[in-house]
């Protein structure tokens, strides 16, 4: 019966608090811990998906090729300053025609199988 006057004593001094309080805080950094590990994850797995996409046909005026003709003409419509302040600043838009000349991306190309280089030798 003689570690029961022990437990009561440590419970009034307080120590039942500091053993729940380490708990808690390591519980919290685990927590914390797992999301990191989670967002790690969600960004990698963002990054294999980027990764396999094919560059997007975007010309210089941010256009996407879909939008040219074959002699290289954009059709997409945008907003043109037509007035300007002091500071060459733009104050008023309009709709115009975008005046890009011709698309400069990469060209999106097809699949191809491609067997890995090892070395026979």
């Amino acid at each position: 019966m003689d570690w029961f006057w022990w437990v009561l004593i440590v419970f009034w001094t307080g120590g039942f608090a500091w053993a729940a309080d380490n708990v808690r805080t390591a519980l919290r950094n685990r927590h914390e811990r797992k999301l990191q590990l989670l967002e790690a994850a969600r960004q990698e797995r963002l990054a294999v998906e980027a990764a396999n996409k094919s560059p997007e046909p975007v010309c210089g005026c941010t256009h996407h090729l879909a939008k040219h003709d074959k002699q290289g003409q954009c059709h997409e419509r945008v907003e043109v300053p037509v007035a300007w302040d002091e500071n060459k600043k733009p104050l008023r838009y309009e709709a115009g025609q975008c005046n890009c000349q011709q698309y400069v991306g990469p060209q999106p190309l097809s699949r191809v199988f491609a067997e890995d280089l090892t070395d026979l030798a």
